[in-house]
C-alpha cells in the first residue's frame, strides 16, 4: 500500500499473535546496483564516508554535512554518481520508518515537549496549509486516516521521533551510529530525508503530492486490497492466478506487498479481490482481512499517479544519500539521484519488497535496529522473521 500499513491484529492459536500494517507492494527484481552511471568511481569505505560527515545526522534545522568522497565526478555541468556505491554495505545499526496505516490519533503529542520536533510541525503547517499537529493529536480519526493527510502526518511524526531520540541520554550517539536506513512504502521518503537525500521541506512537498495523486488514482477505478494470512508467497501467487482466470483484465489482482512470512497483501480490481476472498479458504489460508484503504496501491491501478510524481521529482533537488537507503522496489540501496527519482516514481505501481529488505539486513549482520514513528508494525515484522532480532520503537 503505498505506504499503507493497515493495522491488523491477528490472534490465532497459542503463540501466534501478529500485528500487521499492510502496505501494498510487490516484488521487484532485485538488481543489485545499477551500473547505468556513465562513470565508474573508485571504491570507497563506508566507514571513511561516515567519518567525514558531520557528527549530527539529523535534519530539522541541523546542517547535514554530506561527504562526497569518491562518490561523484563532474563532467562539464553534469555530476554523475556511481549508483553501486553502497552495493556492498555492511550494516550495524539501522533506522526504519513506518508507512501509511501506522497513524493513530494521539501521535505527535510527545513531540510538543521537544523544540526541534515541534518546529517540524510548524514548518509542515506552512507547507500543508492546515494544522497537522492538531489533527495528529486530536483527530478526528477518519480525517487522519485519509490518504492525503495520513502520509504527511506519518512522515513528519517519524522525523519528529528522531528529534525525541536526539535529546534522550545517549540518543545523539545512537543517531550518529546509524549506517543504513529504510522505510515501508511511504517510509522510504522519510528514510531519504533522514539520510540527507533531500530537505525536510522538499520531502514533505513530495509526500503531500504523492498522497493526493494516489487518492486521485484510487478514485478513478473500483479497486481494493486484502491481506492473506497463513500462506507462503508461492501459495498466494497461485491464489491470485486462480482468481485472475475468472475476471476480466480490468479486475486482475496481484501480490502488492511482501510484508513477512505468512502475511502478504493482494491488490487489484474489486471483483478480483472478491474472488480472492472467496477462494482463500480452499487454498488453506488462515484468514483474509479486507484493508480499509483508498484503492489498489502498488499496482498498475496507481499508474495515473506516476506522471505527477515524475514531474515533482524532476523539479526536486535530490542528492546522494550519505548512508545506504534501501529501496522498496528492489530491496537494494541506490546512490545516484536520477536512479532514486526513477525508483520513487515506480514505487507506487511496484510491489513492496519489505520481507526481502528485512531478511537482507539481518543476514548482513545488523546488530541494532530502531523503528521511528507511530506504531510498532516494523518491530512485529522483525520478530516474525527472526525472534531474536533486536529492535526498539521510538515514537513521538
Amino acid at each position: 500500500m503505498c505506504s499503507l500499513l493497515h493495522r491488523i491484529i491477528v490472534r490465532t492459536p497459542p503463540a501466534y499473535s501478529l500485528i500487521l500494517r499492510i502496505p501494498l507492494s510487490s516484488m521487484a527484481t532485485a538488481a543489485a546496483a545499477s551500473s547505468s552511471s556513465s562513470f565508474l568511481l573508485p571504491s570507497v569505505s563506508l566507514n571513511k564516508l561516515r567519518s567525514s560527515r558531520n557528527a549530527s545526522l539529523g535534519f530539522a534545522g541541523k546542517n547535514l554535512s554530506r561527504s562526497k568522497v569518491s562518490m561523484s565526478v563532474s563532467a562539464g555541468s553534469q555530476t554523475t554518481v556511481n549508483d553501486s556505491l553502497f552495493a556492498d554495505y555492511k550494516p550495524t545499526s539501522a533506522f526504519l520508518f513506518p508507512g501509511q496505516g501506522a497513524q493513530a490519533v494521539g501521535m505527535g503529542k510527545e513531540a510538543q515537549s521537544v523544540a526541534a520536533a515541534g518546529e517540524l510541525y510548524k514548518k509542515a503547517n506552512d507547507i500543508l496549509g492546515y494544522d497537522l499537529l492538531d489533527i495528529c493529536v486530536n483527530g478526528p480519526k477518519d480525517k487522519l486516516d485519509s490518504t492525503v493527510i495520513s502520509q504527511p502526518a506519518i512522515y513528519v511524526t517519524s522525523l519528529a521521533a528522531v528529534e525525541l531520540l536526539r535529546v534522550r541520554e545517549g540518543g545523539e550517539q545512537i543517531i550518529n551510529s546509524v549506517d543504513v536506513t529504510c522505510g515501508l512504502s511511504l517510509g522510504e521518503y522519510t528514510a531519504l530525508a533522514f539520510a540527507g537525500a533531500f530537505s525536510f521541506e522538499d520531502g514533505l512537498k513530495l509526500v503531500k503530492l504523492r498522497g493526493e495523486a494516489m487518492q486521485a488514482a484510487a478514485d478513478a477505478a473500483k479497486s481494493a486490497m486484502v491481506s492473506i494470512i497463513g500462506l507462503d508467497s508461492e501459495k498466494v501467487q497461485q491464489l491470485c492466478d486462480a482468481a485472475n482466470e475468472e475476471v476480466d483484465e480490468a479486475d486482475k489482482v496481484q501480490i502488492a506487498n511482501y510484508l513477512c512470512p505468512g502475511n502478504y497483501a493482494v491488490s487489484g480490481g474489486l471483483k478480483g479481490i472478491e474472488v480472492v476472498e472467496a477462494k482463500a479458504k480452499s487454498f488453506k489460508a488462515r484468514m483474509t482481512v479486507r484493508l480499509a484503504v483508498a484503492g489498489a496501491f502498488h499496482t498498475s491501478f496507481m499508474e495515473p499517479a506516476v506522471s505527477r510524481l515524475e514531474a515533482a521529482l524532476a523539479a526536486t533537488e535530490i542528492r546522494s544519500p550519505r548512508i545506504p537507503v534501501i529501496s522498496n522496489v528492489d530491496a537494494q540501496p541506490h546512490a545516484d539521484p536520477d536512479t532514486i527519482k526513477k525508483i520513487l516514481a515506480r514505487q507506487v505501481t511496484s510491489p513492496v519488497q519489505w520481507e526481502t529488505t528485512v531478511k537482507t539486513l539481518l543476514s548482513k549482520g545488523v546488530k541494532s535496529s530502531y523503528e521511528l514513528g507511530p506504531g510498532k508494525v516494523i518491530a512485529g515484522i522483525f520478530k516474525r522473521v527472526d525472534k531474536s532480532a533486536s529492535i526498539e520503537n521510538i515514537s513521538a
